[in-house]
């Protein structure tokens, strides 16, 4: 097997340990969290229904006008505060907090504490 295979691998081994602890219900759906060299994703996803309720990333109109100059950690935060405002508009308050494959640090734990700033639960 080659090398690039086996890293693949490796990362979907990641993503199904860390999702098969974690699901979106109507009630508690769950904050998806993806991250680029460049962008932050975050997505919030109601399992049951197959349905994402809301999403942004760095790449919004609204989200993009705040990060000119900043590093990704900062844009991170912003992003953070995003969600957790267009949450606050479509009446969720608590939500499961989905990292995939990424460790909870720095960037990835940035969009959750601006997330936790913003008002939600998790």
């Amino acid at each position: 097997m080659s090398e690039i295979k086996k890293n693949k691998l490796r990362r979907w081994k990641r993503k199904m340990r860390t999702r098969s602890k974690i699901f979106g219900t109507p009630q508690k759906p769950r904050l998806s969290v993806c991250r680029t060299n460049k962008h932050m994703y975050a997505q919030v996803i109601d399992d049951v229904r197959e349905h994402t309720l809301v999403q942004t990333s760095t790449l919004d109109k609204e989200v993009k006008k705040k990060l000119k100059g900043k590093t990704l950690k900062e844009k991170s935060k912003e992003v953070g505060l995003h969600v957790a405002e267009k949450c606050k508009k479509a009446k969720i308050k608590k939500v499961a907090f989905d990292k995939g494959r990424f460790t909870y640090h720095g960037c990835v734990k940035s969009l959750a504490d601006g997330a936790r700033e913003g008002g939600l639960k998790f």
